[in-house]
């Protein structure tokens, strides 16, 4: 195959897809220009692999989105995520338009092997949704958000992000669970679990879904609901991204009224010891209807910190005040924005608290008691520096989440009363692995009082990490694994490995 005729198809695919300026247009010219005829990848098990210019050409034609190789505009934007510390290099990049493109691009990585990474939100903090050499599937131009108020059902393409989920349904006096930053993934956030400002109410996003459409490795699309491959719809709500690629979600949607009373209260970092005894004395007897978030941190380039609670009162505004009255006899605080507020207005108020323009690393694990020493182990370790950030946050369970059986999903955490988290920041001038290994060591204050840990906020872990956590539910899962990806095509991921 001529290397002037892929160039040509390339530019037409590009032209058609976006319609860029001359200036854009010239741009993509001279990136395409120095590409080699063929293209170097890795397997996922990290051997070296050459595509051949044919080949690659073929998947260019097979779709009506966009192949982005390096060099070609688009290429850098789609190889980032929100963590600036993860700086990978896919071999190729497909930004689908829909399932089509997604059958095309799991099929051309299957039959060759390759490294899969999936990309929806970017807010894998491990850099799960980009890889080294691989093929990423970019999601970022395959969102949409569709509601039909009598069914109460919302229909979500596989790359949504959560704030077009909440605008969509808000319009119709609806909602569903969906985390508490409106730029996340609506895929990454509901296969691991799906926390939110609703969640103890009305339970986690993946307890909401009714029905996925996935490609699976085969590069089959599948429905998976309750009476449609009911073990796949099972694996889903909680297994990850270890079974394909999501191209369609339905979410079960529950009226509730446009405003909440919700926002923080903040205090000095001095007062952090009450605030989290505070914190531990009424996390788990809350109503289902109140949220309420711990959260400490510090800034880099700064010495002290703050420490604050944060809350979204869903219920009867008439019993607002009743509930949160609690909260300001801790002490004087710093400062205070609790308000009635437009549920979508909250649920995009700390958008702005993760732009993550600097490296970072996170670690975490589910809480099932919130004894007194516990709030010694944080209060005592939490540190400032001015070379680094860190923060230390508690997401608020329970309430409904806690009373779905443990295996009626693959999620199996429903006894915890809140999922725990530490960060470590850093300028990205400076080297990554000092601060990882604070990150680390300082995790060992806490990793005692918690039981499993998140598999959105997946580290590197083992096999029989990764079957402990999933608490009895494991065995099923590589049952399901087996079935639908024998191979372990997507393994990036709080990895559940194939038997056979």
């Amino acid at each position: 195959m001529k290397r002037r005729q892929f160039i040509q198809s390339s530019i037409a695919a590009t032209v058609a897809t976006s319609l860029p300026t001359a200036q854009a247009i010239a741009s993509a010219l001279a990136a395409m220009s120095e590409v080699s005829g063929d293209v170097n990848a890795v397997t996922g098990a990290g051997a070296q692999v050459t595509l051949e210019q044919a080949a690659v050409k073929e998947l260019s034609d097979s779709l009506r989105g966009r192949l982005l190789l390096p060099g070609f505009d688009g290429y850098e934007a789609a190889r980032r995520v929100l963590n600036a510390s993860i700086d990978r290099h896919p071999a190729l990049i497909v930004q689908p338009s829909g399932a089509a493109d997604i059958m095309q691009a799991v099929t051309f990585a299957r039959e060759r092997d390759l490294l899969v990474a999936v990309k929806c939100g970017g807010h894998s903090y491990g850099g799960k949704s980009t890889c080294d050499g691989g093929l990423q599937i970019d999601l970022s131009t395959f969102r949409s958000a569709r509601v039909d108020p009598a069914s109460r059902t919302a229909y979500i393409a596989g790359g949504s992000l959560l704030g077009e989920l909440d605008h969509e349904a808000m319009a119709q006096g609806l909602v569903t669970t969906a985390g508490t930053v409106s730029h996340t993934g609506v895929g990454g956030l509901t296969l691991g679990g799906g926390f939110g400002r609703l969640a103890r109410r009305f339970g986690l996003a993946l307890d909401n879904v009714r029905a996925f459409e996935i490609v699976t490795a085969d590069g089959q699309l599948r429905r998976a609901s309750p009476t449609e491959n009911p073990d796949l719809y099972w694996a889903l709500r909680g297994g990850g991204g270890n079974f394909g690629v999501v191209t369609s979600f339905e979410f079960a949607l529950h009226p509730m009224q446009r405003e909440v009373i919700g926002g923080g209260i903040v205090f000095p970092l001095e007062k952090m010891r009450d605030v989290l005894a505070f914190y531990a004395d009424h996390v788990q007897a809350a109503p289902d209807e109140l949220y309420l978030d711990f959260m400490a941190t510090s800034s880099i380039g700064k010495t002290d910190g703050m420490c604050m609670l944060h809350t979204c009162w869903s219920g009867a505004a008439a019993d607002a005040d009743k509930v949160l009255a609690p909260m300001y006899k801790i002490g004087k605080p710093i400062n205070e924005d609790i308000k009635a507020i437009n549920y979508v207005a909250i649920q995009s108020s700390w958008d702005n608290t993760d732009p993550r323009n600097s490296g970072e690393y996170l670690k975490s694990g589910f809480i099932n008691e919130f004894p007194g020493t516990l709030v010694d182990a944080i209060a005592d370790n939490f540190e400032t520096f001015a070379d680094r950030g860190t923060t230390f946050f508690f997401q608020h369970s329970g309430g409904a989440i806690g009373r779905v059986p443990a295996d009626a999903t693959a999620f199996a955490h429903r006894k915890s009363i809140a999922n725990m988290f530490a960060i470590v920041e850093w300028p990205l001038s400076e080297p990554a692995d000092s601060f990882i290994e604070y990150g680390r060591a300082n995790w060992k204050n806490y990793a005692p009082f918690t039981d499993g840990w998140y598999t959105n906020e997946v580290d590197t872990h083992s096999v029989q990490s990764v079957n402990s956590n999933y608490q009895g539910n494991y065995e099923r899962l590589v049952k399901v694994k087996n079935r639908y990806d024998p191979t372990n095509l997507f393994r990036l991921n709080a990895n559940v490995k194939p038997t056979i």
